[in-house]
């Protein structure tokens, strides 16, 4: 069978079995809709998280960016490693323990104000549709290529299948779903790996083959340097970045990780806090292994692309190629008229373009693999994309319905109109999020980071101040929140969309990147949120005896004799 039949069927078995999880655990009421109804296992969350977290930007764009910037693209495997075990020693516990359904819920109660609840509702619903965008993206990416349809229209179809999900079954439909999407998306990105680790060198753990040697005993990354030198690319194990960039970006990374809405809600829908550390652990180790694995993927990739390409007569390009270039994802400009394609590191010079985000969905086919492993990466990449975009969907309606309407708009509300409400603008956020998948600021991972970069400036000093620091105010940590963010967008508009005046990489502030500017901005949060609150009045006692109590074991002091 081809490609396409290959990939409509294991789409089309695994969007059934998603659709079918929906149906089986809709929500009933709103805590199902918003936490699951609170009593998931640790290991059912644990993968449930795994999935949430693994979005299109670590399945699709993550090794993909490995693969071009080499060395410098460890700063996203450190920061969202990290960030994770920030997440789930200093953070995940005591927000289970505070018991509150959103990041707004905690910070509106924790700081005693409906202004603070405003403040964090609107840097969620920036958050979350920033990062949203990228998914759209990477559903949009396999679509085109693999069922042959325009970006746009993949785009359109992943709204309406993550539509059908996240708004009938909500928190507990996509709890489950989730699970299944762990398991797909682990799985299509551990096969071709496994594969091509075999055909390099004879090892079945890529990880290992990643260091391992080729049949002629020649190091793969030595071998991957070599073919840089000689196209006129920067060594692959040599960085380019500035120290000073690689730590705010690794940094921004870890702690907006540490902020994110999405991957915060999980920790609710646990019965109980040790529950909550169990699955912390559980996901750790299942993001692990993808984690470990992308290095390697982004080695093979780029070896074999650099040999099948470059100096090869375009006539002769394999299928693959060809494929790919009908997406508008890869361009060939013949700029000597010499018929041959020229892949070299001179940009005068260069005459072939790579969009970075094909590299993983196009590796099996470069490597020559079977056609069910082909598309079985398209089905896994699908579930990493939709996965994501469901949990970012549930903050967004969540935010709107339960922090918005129920807390602040309109308190009297019944639950079933809460639950109506949610829905609604899980639809409404679906059609924003179509829009900017369709119209995206930057590649898969590049928007991405910049969502951990809004809430590293904006949620993680509210956060862990408000867990940490009994004397932190309202007015301390709303004026940092405001500070924080605009910033932030300041500095992301300014560099990225070109917005008040545009700015080129040489103006960038100390030379940090837009991508490591949220560590900035996070730090000017912290230092105003303190400043104000050493000159404005403490919290009342309820609220600090109240973050004493987050941060007692349960049980403490409870101790019998026998």
């Amino acid at each position: 069978m081809d490609i396409q039949t290959w990939t409509w069927i294991l789409v089309g078995i695994t969007f059934t079995l998603y659709i079918g999880i929906a149906i089986w655990s809709r929500a009933g009421s709103t805590k199902e809709f918003y936490v699951a109804g609170g009593d998931v296992s640790p290991l059912a969350n644990g993968l449930a998280t795994a999935a949430d977290w693994m979005s299109a930007a670590s399945f699709i764009s993550m090794a993909g960016l490995i693969s071009f910037s080499g060395y410098d693209g460890s700063v996203y495997l450190m920061g969202w490693t990290g960030g994770y075990v920030l997440l789930a020693l200093l953070l995940a516990p005591y927000l289970r323990k505070f018991g509150k359904f959103t990041v707004p819920d905690f910070i509106g109660d924790r700081y005693y104000s409906n202004t603070a609840r405003s403040v964090a509702v609107f840097c969620a619903l920036l958050v979350s549709f920033t990062y949203v965008a990228g998914q759209m993206r990477g559903v949009g990416l396999v679509f085109s290529r693999f069922l042959e349809v325009d970006i746009n229209t993949g785009v359109i179809i992943g709204m309406i299948i993550v539509l059908f999900y996240a708004v009938l079954g909500g928190m507990k439909g996509i709890t489950y779903t989730q699970v299944a999407q762990y398991c797909v998306l682990i799985f299509a990105f551990m096969v071709p790996a496994i594969f091509i680790s075999i055909q390099m060198t004879d090892s079945v753990i890529p990880q290992l083959g990643f260091g391992g040697a080729d049949a002629q005993g020649v190091y793969i990354l030595d071998k991957l340097d070599g073919l840089h030198r000689e196209l006129g690319f920067a060594e692959y194990t040599s960085g380019s970045k500035s120290k000073l960039d690689v730590f705010f970006i690794t940094a921004a990374l870890m702690v907006g990780t540490a902020g994110l809405p999405h991957v915060i809600v999980r920790f609710f829908t646990v019965k109980r806090v040790a529950d909550a550390r169990k699955s912390a652990g559980w996901a750790l180790l299942f993001i692990a292994i993808l984690y470990t694995t992308a290095p390697a993927i982004a080695v093979f990739a780029r070896a074999n692309m650099i040999e099948t390409v470059n100096n090869v007569e375009y006539s002769n390009m394999p299928q693959w190629f060809s494929s790919w270039e009908e997406t508008g994802l890869i361009s060939f400009d013949d700029k000597n008229n010499d018929g041959r394609v020229q892949y070299l590191g001179d940009s005068n010079k260069n005459e072939l373009t790579i969009d970075k985000d094909i590299m993983v969905l196009a590796n099996p086919e470069i490597a020559g693999l079977p056609n069910w492993v082909i598309a079985l990466v398209a089905a896994g990449a699908l579930a990493a994309a939709l996965s994501t975009a469901a949990g970012l969907l549930l903050v967004i309606s969540a935010s709107v319905s339960h922090d918005l309407i129920k807390k602040m708009l309109k308190p009297d509300i019944t639950d079933k109109e809460e639950l109506i409400a949610a829905r609604l603008s899980a639809v409404v956020a679906v059609c924003v999020a179509g829009y900017f998948g369709i119209n995206p600021p930057d590649f898969v991972a590049a928007t991405v980071a910049l969502a951990f970069g809004l809430a590293a400036a904006s949620f993680f000093p509210a956060i862990i101040m408000g867990i940490f620091s009994k004397k932190m105010n309202k007015q301390g940590a709303i004026t940092g929140m405001i500070v924080g963010i605009l910033l932030m967008l300041f500095y992301m508009t300014k560099f990225k969309f070109d917005w008040f005046g545009g700015g080129t990489k040489e103006e960038w502030w100390f030379g940090i990147s837009p991508e490591g500017f949220g560590t900035a901005a996070m730090i000017a949060n912290f230092v105003v949120s303190i400043i104000v609150s050493k000159f404005t009045p403490d919290p009342p006692q309820e609220v600090q005896e109240l973050v004493e109590n987050i941060r007692i074991p349960s049980g403490a002091g409870k101790a019998q004799a026998h």
